[in-house]
């Protein structure tokens, strides 16, 4: 009991530091790198600033997720970015209800420099009343952006609006969510990494069945899930895709398909049976986890970077654990198509009445050189890290704030990982970029959602037939004009 209460506790501090995506549970989970002593390489011209701030720019930032963990500490990374940049620099960062704030500002005209964001669909909203400065310009005539070892060049096809402009500048390279299993539970039962239904239901089974965890108690479970989020793997062995998929114009979504029916009646099997965590219904994202360090489930269904967090978290306990995380891919369809997710990417954007906007320019060259890659991940040297020569090493400040500043995955190829990622993270994060892709949220999504949540969930547990739901689900998406057929 003395360590389950330890790795409970344990969690429930790591979720409140790293769960990123302004707030947002579709944004992903962070944490990238082991505490200790590294080396990171000094990449090319790419990684500095090209034409260095005058010292008399100024700077006012939104945002939800970058800076410190506390009001203080995110004065001190504001102080930080004017020390290295030169340039005067403000953030605030709220507490609660950001995307609010974030309409509140956009609306009554509060003038910005720069804004973070994390919702395609609230940028396309924002691009189409005006309040979002095009960024075409800047990105393709800077040295630095422009750069493809920087940003790979088909990534900025996610921020461009529909007229093929560049709207925004990424924070951090975002992942993507899929099952994660305990594969030192496969090992001890003798099996193999599951790649069909059938395969999936056989492993989740002998998790349930078989004492995985050697307690010699029936206190197991095959899966768990935080309500549908996610199951785009499962789904994906039908072809079905999460949200919005438009269809010869027409705005339809798969999960309320006839397509659909017989995942949703496999999860039913999986409760019928007692092997899905009869909580999923009702799970948040932090019970799920839970459940995963704790030993009463085998396989949940997380972000990549988790993957890494669940084996660092067992390790800081117990160096001596035979506890090992791994990601899955998701189920091929009947064409051999896998279909994963992507979490949509975080952001930032220049207000059309910005009253700096070349500061902001300048700040966003900055964030993706070195210099700016490790103040968003490791923080404020000499505060959270110390650096001698090419050696990085963590203060326990440092450590505490987990290498995670708004920046804990980037995507500039030339700057390494002073301390290399968590174990599985690369794996995962493989996966994601071999057959993840984005989501595509409309704006009426956030009402359809609750409609598909609400019958998929009925399906899945058991309480309303399949078909029945499936039906029920589309004709009030239709009838509500929310889905075009």
């Amino acid at each position: 009991m003395k360590k389950v209460m330890l790795t409970v506790s344990t969690v429930a501090a790591l979720g409140t530091l790293l769960l990123s995506g302004c707030g947002s549970e579709s944004g992903s989970s962070n944490a990238a790198n082991t505490p200790g002593a590294g080396n990171a390489q000094t990449g090319n011209s790419a990684n500095a600033p090209s034409n260095a701030p005058a010292a008399d720019m100024k700077l006012r930032i939104l945002d939800g997720n970058v800076g410190g963990k506390t009001p203080e500490e995110t004065t001190k990374f504001a102080a930080e970015i004017t020390r290295l940049t030169g340039i005067d620099t403000s953030i605030e960062k709220p507490a609660s209800d950001y995307d609010q704030k974030v309409l509140t500002a956009l609306g009554s005209g509060e003038k910005y420099d720069l804004i973070e964001l994390s919702d395609l669909g609230k940028l396309a909203t924002f691009v189409d009343q005006g309040v979002v400065t095009d960024l075409t310009d800047f990105v393709t005539g800077s040295k630095v952006l422009s750069d493809p070892t920087v940003v790979p060049t088909s990534e900025w096809e996610q921020l461009k609006d529909k007229d093929g402009r560049i709207v925004g500048v990424f924070n951090k390279f975002q992942g993507g969510t899929m099952p994660i299993v305990r594969k030192d539970w496969l090992d001890k039962l003798g099996l193999q990494d599951p790649k069909t239904l059938d395969e999936y239901y056989n492993v989740l089974k002998a998790f349930k069945e078989k004492d995985p965890d050697g307690n010699g108690k029936n206190d197991t479970y095959g899966l768990s899930t935080a309500d549908i989020y996610d199951i785009q793997a499962f789904m994906s062995a039908a072809g079905v895709k999460a949200h919005y998929v438009m269809k010869d114009g027409k705005r339809t979504i798969p999960y309320a398909t006839e397509a659909a029916i017989p995942i949703y009646e496999w999860f039913a099997k999986l409760v019928k049976e007692g092997i899905m965590d009869p909580n999923f219904v009702t799970n948040d994202s932090g019970k799920m986890r839970n459940l995963f360090l704790t030993d009463r489930v085998g396989m949940v269904t997380y972000w990549d970077a988790w993957v890494g967090m669940f084996n660092n978290t067992r390790k800081q306990e117990d160096p001596n654990t035979t506890f090992n995380a791994k990601a899955l891919s998701s189920i091929p369809g009947a064409d051999g198509t896998v279909l994963m997710r992507r979490g949509d990417p975080d952001f930032w954007i220049i207000p059309a009445n910005a009253e700096h906007p070349e500061a902001a320019k300048k700040f966003l060259e900055f964030w993706h050189t070195e210099p700016g890659i490790m103040l968003g991940s490791l923080g404020i040297e000499n505060e959270d890290y110390t650096k001698e020569g090419d050696a990085y090493k963590l203060t326990p400040t440092g450590i505490e704030h987990n290498m995670d500043h708004g920046v804990p995955f980037w995507y500039n190829q030339n700057v390494e990982y002073p301390f290399g990622k968590l174990p599985g993270v690369q794996e995962a994060q493989d996966l994601v970029n071999k057959n993840a892709t984005l989501e595509l949220s409309l704006p009426g999504w956030p009402d359809a959602e609750k409609i598909v949540k609400n019958y998929a969930l009925k399906a899945m547990s058991g309480q309303m037939d399949a078909a029945e739901a499936v039906k029920k689900m589309h004709d009030e998406l239709l009838g509500k004009k929310l889905i075009d057929e």
